[in-house]
């Protein structure tokens, strides 16, 4: 991923996006955070947020027209938060914790200021802050413009003093009683003597008229929108001077200044005045708020006349939801799990990869992910974290900077199916070509095989030209352990195999196959067995009744896109009889069940987050269409069918209560599968397995080997290898051997007894560490 391509993809996350109230806010005040400080009580940090935006903090919580509650998300649930309230209160509780005024180094510019109102002493205050000289004319007796005629219940003179007080102590030179125009100095004569003018003396448009600046049709002074460029070479103008009679807005003044002392320092670098500053004053801010959930409340009416009590504050600062996107975090186990929201992982990833030298810490943050797309149907800006960790985690393993052992375990057991054990193509028996070719997958053939041969043999009854049957793996693990290479492989296999068969219809049991080879081998024709079924009709099985409990289906995260085949589904579960209950991420928000994207095998603790979450969405029985969502969901304790079990169950009870088998039960399920067919229907001798070593596996330690991902020829291995070469520890004291043996990229340990010929596993567990050197006796 490139410099452009992460920040296209950062863009994409709007989660740190302004909140509405601060986009509306000409001068984008933080009342977010603001609001936050005063939920916990803290109004000296709220001050600080506050007084980090406003110039004049006493005066703006007072007088402020406060356009930042018209845009308040909160209205659509209640009524809006009373943000100028809450400033005023800050104001008033923590007014005292001004900050220290810092300067930039001084400059050997000097600019005028003419008026000293909101927008003059504001541009004023931030040119005197970048370092320039400031000399500031008014023409009045005092500082503060119309502020004076506001009167004393809003605005006191206590306060408004003590605020543009401010203006004098950043340096700015104050000259009263000094008018500018046609009364008094010239417009010209401060062009030639200073080397910016900022104008902002009110909407006296006579005046405006008598400085020889540009009006528009209302009047006003013409300027330009963004930077507020007057018409006369390095003046700038703003503030109520260009507005309407009626409309002025103290906010829109402080804003003005402070656009206008931007624009002069631009103007004095010989910068650009207009670039970059689309955000700059009110605009339309990108972040989405979901309001769903969110119960009505409505706003706190203060005690004592326009000023909240402590205690009031704090009860109307609660009612702010806290506007934030995280649609995707709160529906994510893996993206709530680091913390965090897609724009900081983007970054993160990206940098990770970028490492030349050092530690990839963000390796597990992406194998983590499921690669499953739900993030982007759910976010605003299309963002899909899987694309992310997909590509990072191809350009790991080209780099060699992906650990082999991240996705050993899911690679070995692809490779299981892929093998002899259990790969296999066969025409129908009796047949020399087939018309279709059942692909039921290694996972279903694994955790039912019995489905698989009544599945096929019902095809082999209805379907016309042959079904022929491919046993294997399709190459999702290598797909998504970004092992292009092995994926590359493992579908070159398929299409040779397919091509043999005679370019069949493949009928694919497994959603995952069906997603994976319909994207990949595109010259495939390729069905689920469901819509086949649902157009051949259905074995007589188990039926439901009307009053029998609804079943909740389960759309496995492969099939969000498959409208048709979440309809089909549906439909043969209400042909069979059941009610049916939807759950909350099911057909195009079908989120993962821990098992895509190989997370159980890179990260167990979030698998296990997600397959617990995912579980606990509905009080009744799941049912799925995938062999691991269903497996998966039993090993949380919760009643699960696969779609077969109404299809070919003898006993639905026993059916839901099953538990999946165990990895090494998956890997015997699959090879007995192969063999029973061969034997059976196709009626091949088959060589009997090689005599293994008598192992005893106690039941405490198949759970734990379990859990580590450890199978049961895993150990076999081990003993099998310490036992031919000798290379073994002994302690004599527990009459027991250690040895370790490194078949691929992990190496196992086993710790066993032995009595005769019988060898009893005491404990097993692996890790990356390579032995060198032999083993001594």
């Amino acid at each position: 991923m490139d410099q452009d391509t992460m920040r296209r993809r950062e863009a994409q996350c709007i989660q740190e996006q302004p909140p509405f109230c601060q986009a509306a806010c000409p001068i984008h005040v933080d009342a977010r955070g603001m609001i936050s400080a005063i939920r916990a009580q803290d109004f000296s940090t709220a001050f600080s947020i506050y007084n980090r935006t406003v110039p004049f903090p006493g005066i703006i919580s007072r007088v402020c027209d406060h356009p930042c509650q018209k845009e308040c998300k909160r209205q659509e649930a209640g009524s809006a938060i009373e943000i100028r309230l809450l400033e005023q209160a800050v104001a008033q509780y923590a007014g005292n914790s001004r900050r220290k005024i810092k300067k930039l180094p001084a400059k050997n510019k000097r600019m005028a200021v003419v008026g000293a109102g909101l927008s003059g002493l504001t541009a004023a205050f931030d040119l005197a802050l970048k370092g320039y000289g400031v000399v500031l004319f008014e023409a009045g007796e005092c500082l503060g413009g119309r502020l004076w005629g506001i009167g004393d219940g809003i605005l006191s003179p206590e306060i408004l003093l003590a605020d543009v007080q401010a203006v004098v102590d950043a340096g700015v030179q104050v000259q009263l009683r000094t008018a500018i125009g046609e009364a008094g100095i010239s417009l010209s004569s401060l062009c030639d003597e200073f080397d910016a003018v900022y104008i902002g003396i009110g909407p006296e448009r006579a005046v405006n008229a008598a400085m020889g600046l540009e009006l528009n049709s209302s009047g006003c002074i013409r300027v330009d929108s963004s930077t507020l460029a007057a018409s006369i070479d390095k003046v700038f103008a703003g503030g109520g001077l260009r507005c309407p009679d009626g409309q002025y807005s103290p906010i829109q003044s402080v804003a003005d200044g402070r656009s206008a002392a931007i624009s002069i320092d631009r103007f004095l670098q010989g910068a650009s005045l207009s670039a970059g500053r689309e955000t700059e004053q009110t605009f339309t801010t990108k972040l989405y708020t979901n309001m769903e959930g969110h119960i009505p409340a409505y706003a706190v009416r203060p005690q004592s006349q326009n000023l909240y009590s402590l205690e009031e504050a704090v009860v109307e600062a609660r009612r702010c939801i806290q506007c934030e996107c995280m649609e995707c975090v709160k529906k994510c186990e893996y993206l709530a799990h680091y913390g965090a929201y897609p724009k900081r992982y983007v970054r993160e990833i990206h940098n990770n990869d970028s490492i030349v030298m050092g530690m990839r810490h963000a390796n597990k943050m992406i194998n983590s992910c499921s690669l499953c797309g739900l993030c982007e149907t759910i976010c605003p800006g299309r963002l899909n974290m899987g694309d992310v960790c997909l590509e990072a985690r191809r350009s790991l393993v080209i780099k060699g900077k992906m650990p082999p052992s991240a996705h050993d375990f899911a690679l070995r057991d692809m490779e299981f199916s892929n093998s002899e054990a259990f790969a296999l193509t066969r025409h129908q028996p009796g047949y020399a070509a087939s018309a279709y070719l059942f692909y039921p997958g290694c996972q279903l053939s694994a955790s039912a095989p019995e489905h698989v041969e009544k599945l096929y043999a019902y095809l082999r009854e209805r379907l016309p030209g042959g079904v022929g049957l491919m046993l294997g793996c399709c190459g999702a693990p290598a797909y998504w352990a970004g092992r292009e290479d092995l994926s590359h492989l493992t579908q070159d296999s398929f299409a040779a195999n397919w091509l043999a068969a005679g370019k069949p219809t493949v009928l694919t049991a497994c959603p995952t196959c069906y997603r994976l080879l319909k994207d990949t081998i595109t010259e495939v024709s390729i069905e689920t067995i469901w819509t086949v079924l649902a157009q051949l009709g259905l074995p007589a099985g188990i039926q439901g009744t009307d009053t029998h409990q609804p079943l909740a289906i389960i759309d496995p995260c492969s099939a969000r896109e498959e409208t048709l085949l979440q309809e089909t589904v549906r439909n043969i579960v209400k042909t069979k009889g059941f009610p049916i209950e939807e759950t909350v991420l099911n057909r195009e928000l079908a989120g993962c069940c821990g098992y895509g994207g190989l997370v159980s095998v890179a990260n167990a603790e979030v698998a296990e987050k997600v397959a617990h979450k995912r579980a606990a969405e509905s009080p009744h029985d799941y049912v799925s269409y995938c062999a691991m969502c269903r497996d998966i969901y039993a090993a949380q304790g919760k009643r699960s069918l696969h779609l077969l079990d109404l299809v070919f169950a003898a006993d639905l009870e026993q059916a839901a209560s099953r538990q999946g088998p165990s990895y090494s039960d998956r890997h015997e399920n699959r090879a007995r599968l192969k063999t029973k067919l061969l034997r059976e229907l196709w009626q091949e001798k088959v060589p009997e397995g090689q005599e293994k070593l008598a192992v005893i596996i106690p039941p405490e330690v198949a759970l734990l080997m379990e859990s580590r991902m450890i199978l049961a020829e895993d150990v076999q291995s081990v003993i099998e290898f310490a036992e031919s070469t000798g290379k073994k520890l002994c302690d004599p004291k527990a009459g027991r051997f250690v040895a370790h043996y490194q078949p691929v990229s992990v190496t196992y340990w086993v710790e066993y007894g032995v009595d005769g010929s019988v060898f009893t596993v005491h404990n097993a567990y692996s890790h990356r560490m390579e032995i060198v050197g032999d083993v001594k006796r």
